[in-house]
Formats: structure tokens, sequence, C-alpha cells
């Protein structure tokens, strides 16, 4: 399933200095409403909050995410081919601590549910990431993990 998302190139930092880009890029984001800012590597982003399933602090991180069929914005798990599945996932899948998150896009601002992609609708939505997004299929390769778990972010319905 292509899509119209434009993808660019992207060179994936060491995964280890991720949680410090992610600060700076959320401190910037949250100061700016330019929409080249609010892109990488073509993707649209987004800033998710958590609260930390143990600690019980709020949590802030910016992740791309991939547009699927219904439009949906779909957000991998990647951790960039990192061993072990980034912690805003295990926030975000504990749905005691987590029964919506906070997403903040460009323009838009609320609470969403969290869907985790399983079985036929992970199969799908994985192949229509990775035709769009190969890298996401070199992430796959340098991971010990099984699969790069996927969420679908759900509005309310009105």
């Amino acid at each position: 399933m292509a899509s119209d998302q434009k993808a660019d190139t992207f060179e994936t930092p060491p995964y280890d200095e991720i949680p410090a880009i992610t600060r700076s890029h959320v401190a910037f984001l949250e100061s700016t409403n330019d929409e080249e800012a609010w892109l990488s590597a073509g993707m649209k982003s987004v800033i998710i909050q958590t609260v930390g399933r143990k600690s019980g602090k709020a949590h802030k991180v910016v992740l791309p995410y991939w547009a699927d069929a219904g439009g949906h914005r779909i957000l991998a798990a990647s951790y960039a081919g990192g061993p072990v599945n980034p912690a805003w996932y295990h926030n975000l899948a504990d749905r005691q601590a987590n029964p919506t998150i906070w997403v903040k896009e460009r323009s838009f601002e609320g609470h969403l549910r969290a869907d985790l992609l399983v079985d036929e609708d992970y199969r799908t939505v994985w192949d229509g990431l990775t035709s769009d997004r190969p890298w996401y299929l070199d992430y796959l390769a340098k991971t010990k993990r099984t699969s790069i778990p996927l969420i679908r972010l759900i509005e309310p319905e009105a």
C-alpha cells in the first residue's frame, strides 16, 4: 500500500543518543508552529505524553508517524533497532497508567486512545509502513526483538 506521504532519506542516530535528542526535540517543537520543524524524513511528528507505569511521572517524546489507509496516525516503537522496546511504549501499553495519551501535533492537541496492533491488522500496516519507509526493515534486522510494535492513535468519537 504505497502512500502519498513523501519519504526523505534519514540517517538514524545511535539508539543510546536518542533520549538526549528527544529531550531537545520536544523543547524545540513546543516552542514553534513551523510546518517544516514538525517533519522528520518526510513524516509528520507528534509529541506524546505518557505517565510512567512505575514512577507515575509524565514523560514526553517526539515521534514520527505514518498514516495508515484510514488516515490514522501509526507509531512504530522501533527505538532505531535498539535491543529493547522504548520506555514510552511500555508506558503506553499499560492501560491502567495510560487509558489515553496526550498528543500534540502542529495543528492538534488532545487525548487519544492508543491501540496496539496485532495479527492481520499488524501485518497489513507493517507491510504498508515498510514499503513506504524501508528503514524500519533495517531496524528490525538490527534488533534481537522479534517484531517492532505498532500503535494506532484513535481520536475519540464525537
